[in-house]
């Protein structure tokens, strides 16, 4: 399970929707405790862009960071189903997309395998 810290996505859902149309893509910080992962934070990857139907970063620019969980990118469109695409750039345990109507909390999160992980917002222990 993905546990994530309300406020923490808020942040997320914010940058995705004053960036809509296009996507954003963000780094998920955070710790593996058996089988969740606890994300606390998240990070913009240096030098990260985002378009109407994509998100990516190099990810060799990327500082060696152990609390890197995986990622976070946004759907424009809605739809909660990760894209070959993303697959093929898979960064990290995870990948959670976010997408509209952001003033609600819409969120699918995957392994790199395509099975689908359960998210729950739960506050910062």
């Amino acid at each position: 399970m993905i546990l994530i810290d309300p406020n923490v996505f808020k942040a997320m859902q914010e940058f995705a929707k004053s960036n809509h149309p296009n996507e954003i893509v963000v780094l998920l910080r955070g710790r593996k405790e058996g089988d969740d992962i606890h994300v606390t934070d998240f990070l913009l990857p240096p030098f990260g862009s985002g378009g109407k139907g994509s998100a990516s970063f190099p990810s060799h620019m990327l500082p060696i960071d152990f609390t890197i969980m995986g990622t976070a990118h946004s759907h424009p469109s809605g739809v909660l189903k990760p894209s070959t695409m993303d697959f093929h750039n898979f960064y990290g345990r995870i990948m959670m997309i976010i997408g509209p109507p952001y003033e609600k909390p819409r969120a699918a999160a995957y392994y790199k395998s395509g099975e689908q992980i359960p998210v729950k917002f739960s506050p910062q222990r």
